[in-house]
C-alpha cells in the first residue's frame, strides 16, 4: 500500500483583483493553493480600469501624434494635412482597450481555477474574510470566506484637496479625465511628481496648451536631476509651461473654465492661473479605511498605509498585503512583486525580500525617463563611491534615423570593481533600454560584461555598450 501524498497546501482569500492581487493569484493557483480574489469593480484594478493602463494608452496616443508632427523633418511630405487628435476616439479606445485588459485578466484567473468574486469584503477575523456581493438580493446574507492566509491588495485613490474638489466636468482627478469629447483649450496640471509630468506632457504632444504648477524648484524634484533637467528644456521647447515654486490653493470653476489660485515666490505677482480645465495630480491615499483591518490587529501607519516586513507580512502572520496600501514605492511592478512574495512565503516556496535598490522604474513622459539602481544624489551625497559616464543619444546613427537629437544614457559604476550599480537612460521607449542595465545591476555584472556583449548596429543599445566601455580601465 502506498502512502498518499500529504503536502499541505494552504487556501488563500485575496481583497484587490489589481498587480498585487491577481499576480499573487496566478502564481499560488499554479502551485496548487486554494485561491479566491475579491475585487469591487472588475479585475486588474485600478491600474488596469482607471490608472496604468488607461494613461499609458493616452500617452502612446500622443507619441504616435509626435512622431507625424516629426515626419517631415524625415522628408514626409504630409500635404495640407492638419493632424489632431479626436478627443472622444482617442478616450473610447482607452477605456475599451482598459476592459479588454480586465476581461483577459479575469479569464487566465478562471482559467487557472481561481475563483473570482465581485463584490466589497471586509477583513472579520486573522482568517476570515466577509464579503457582500454586488448585486446581492435584499436579505441575502453575506458570505463568509475562510482560509489559511488573507492578502490585502486594495490598492489607492487620488487625494483630493479641500480647495479643489474634482467635479468629472472641468477639475478632474487622474481616474476621470477619459471622458473629453474635445482636447482641453488650456489644461492646468497641478504637481509635478510622475503622474503630473506624464498627463503634462502627454496633452502638450496632442496639441492643449498646457501649465504644469510645481510646488517644487523642478519637474521631477525626486529623479535625476541631469534627466530632469532635459525634460524641463523639452518642455520648454514645446511650448509646455512650467509654473515652478508656486502652489495651488485652491481650484474654482468660471464661466468658461477654470480658475487656479496661486501663492509662493514663483507665482511672479500672479495671483491665479486661468485655463479651460485642470487636472489635479496631487497623490495618492491607500484604500484601507472601513476595510477591519485595525480591529483584527493589523497595524497602520498615521497615513492609513499597511505596514508590512520584507516578506509582504503585516503585524498578524497569516494576513499580507501588497501593493500601493502598503506605502511602499507605487508602482504596479512593486505590487506584482509583493504579491508574489507573500505567495512564496506563505506556501514555502523560495524566495527574496523585497529590494527596492534593484527596481526598475519608468516615467512615460516624451522623452521617457528610466533608471535603476543607485542615484546620482547617492552618489553626490557619498552614500556611494561610483565612476560615472553620461553619453548623449546625439551621436548615436539610430537616433539620427530616428529624428532623436535629445536623450542620453548614464552608468553608475563602483569605484575599485567596475560593477555596474546603478544606470538612467532618456530617450523614446528607455523603458525598453533600461532592461539590460537592469539586468547587470541585478546580476552584479562588470561594465566589461556590457562592454564586450554584441549589440546590434545601428541601435539605441549600442550607446549603453559604448558607454560601458568608456567606464573600461585597462588590466
Amino acid at each position: 500500500m502506498t502512502e498518499e501524498n500529504t503536502t499541505f497546501l494552504p487556501s488563500l482569500t485575496i481583497i484587490g483583483g489589481g498587480p498585487g492581487g491577481y499576480e499573487a493569484a496566478l502564481v499560488a493557483a499554479k502551485l496548487g493553493a486554494r485561491v479566491t480574489v475579491v475585487e469591487r469593480a472588475g479585475m486588474g484594478g485600478s491600474a488596469v480600469l482607471t490608472d496604468v493602463v488607461p494613461s499609458k494608452t493616452l500617452i502612446a496616443t500622443a507619441d504616435s501624434m509626435r512622431r507625424v508632427m516629426a515626419a517631415s523633418g524625415l522628408g514626409v511630405d504630409l500635404g495640407e494635412a492638419q493632424p489632431h487628435a479626436d478627443m472622444h476616439a482617442v478616450d473610447r479606445r482607452i477605456l475599451e482597450l482598459a476592459g479588454q485588459q480586465s476581461s483577459d485578466i479575469h479569464r487566465a484567473l478562471e482559467k487557472r481555477g481561481v475563483r473570482v468574486v465581485i463584490g466589497d469584503a471586509v477583513v472579520t477575523g486573522p482568517h476570515e474574510v466577509t464579503v457582500r456581493r454586488r448585486g446581492i438580493e435584499e436579505g441575502e446574507e453575506p458570505e463568509v470566506i475562510t482560509s489559511d492566509a488573507i492578502l490585502v491588495a486594495v490598492g489607492a485613490s487620488p487625494r483630493e484637496l479641500p480647495t479643489a474638489r474634482p467635479d468629472g466636468e472641468r477639475i478632474f482627478n487622474w481616474k476621470q479625465v477619459y471622458v473629453l469629447q474635445d482636447l482641453p483649450e488650456h489644461l492646468i496640471v497641478v504637481g509635478s511628481g510622475v503622474t503630473g509630468a506624464e498627463f503634462a506632457s502627454a496633452y502638450n504632444q496632442l496639441g492643449a496648451a498646457v501649465t504644469l504648477v510645481s510646488s517644487r524648484e523642478r519637474v521631477l524634484p525626486g529623479e535625476d536631476p541631469d534627466a530632469a533637467e532635459l525634460l524641463e528644456d523639452v518642455f520648454a521647447q514645446n511650448g509646455l509651461d512650467v509654473a515652478g515654486r508656486c502652489r495651488a490653493e485652491s481650484v474654482e470653476r468660471t464661466e468658461t473654465g477654470v480658475r487656479v489660485h496661486l501663492s509662493g515666490e514663483g507665482a511672479d505677482g500672479r495671483p491665479y492661473i486661468d485655463g479651460s480645465h485642470c487636472l489635479l495630480a496631487v497623490g495618492g491615499v491607500p484604500n484601507t479605511a472601513g476595510l477591519g483591518l485595525e480591529e483584527v490587529g493589523v497595524e497602520l501607519t498615521e497615513s492609513g498605509h499597511v505596514k508590512v516586513d520584507g516578506v509582504s507580512r503585516t503585524t498578524v502572520p497569516s494576513i499580507y498585503a501588497a501593493g500601493d496600501c502598503t506605502g511602499q514605492l507605487a508602482l504596479a511592478s512593486v505590487a506584482a512583486m509583493q504579491g508574489r512574495i507573500a505567495v512564496a512565503h506563505l506556501l514555502g516556496d523560495a524566495l527574496k525580500p523585497l529590494r527596492p535598490h534593484l527596481l526598475a522604474s519608468n516615467i512615460f513622459t516624451s522623452p521617457e525617463i528610466a533608471t535603476v539602481g543607485v542615484t546620482q544624489a547617492q552618489v553626490d551625497s557619498g552614500q556611494y563611491q561610483a565612476d560615472v559616464i553620461r553619453l548623449d543619444f546625439a551621436t548615436n546613427p539610430r537616433a539620427k534615423m530616428q529624428g532623436v537629437s535629445t536623450g542620453f544614457v548614464k552608468i553608475f559604476a563602483r569605484q575599485g570593481s567596475g560593477t555596474v550599480i546603478g544606470g538612467v537612460v532618456v530617450a523614446p521607449r528607455a523603458s525598453d533600454l533600461i532592461y539590460s542595465l537592469a539586468l547587470a545591476v541585478t546580476h552584479k555584472l562588470h561594465v566589461d560584461d556590457l562592454a564586450d556583449t554584441f549589440t546590434v548596429y545601428p541601435s539605441m543599445s549600442g550607446s549603453i555598450a559604448e558607454a560601458a566601455r568608456r567606464l573600461h580601465v585597462r588590466v
